[in-house]
């Protein structure tokens, strides 16, 4: 099972793209928390170059909560993390699917909440 959904765009920029997944995420009932600019990141503790990539970390409070509330340790798997990075042929999105992410996590009552934040991340 692959751990992650994705999609490239292909008529939109970088910068175009993350406002594009924050406005979709935000119609899902998430918000983004952190965002890690990777490329900046490794140019700024290596001195590396690297494509345009970042890494926000979206969550949904209601979900969230429930989650948090089914098993107590779930907080090291939170917030749910979409990549948006530069490729050759557009900007591609990707999610973590937490239905496979689940599987790690030995509590049935975590299976409907996985669900329902894979579809709204999809």
């Amino acid at each position: 099972m692959k751990y992650y959904h994705e999609k490239t765009l292909k008529d939109a920029s970088f910068e175009e793209a993350i406002q594009k997944v924050t406005d979709a995420l935000k119609e899902e009932g998430f918000g983004i928390l952190t965002e890690i600019d990777v490329k900046e990141t490794l140019k700024k503790k290596l001195d590396k170059d690297f494509r345009p990539y970042k890494i926000l970390g979206a969550c949904n409070p209601p979900f969230a909560h429930i989650a948090l509330l089914a098993e107590d340790k779930i907080g090291a798997m939170l917030p749910c993390n979409v990549i948006v990075q530069q490729v050759n042929n557009g900007v591609e999105v990707a999610a973590v699917d937490p239905v496979a992410s689940m599987q790690a996590v030995e509590n049935e009552g975590l299976s409907e909440i996985a669900k329902e934040i894979q579809a709204r991340l999809k």
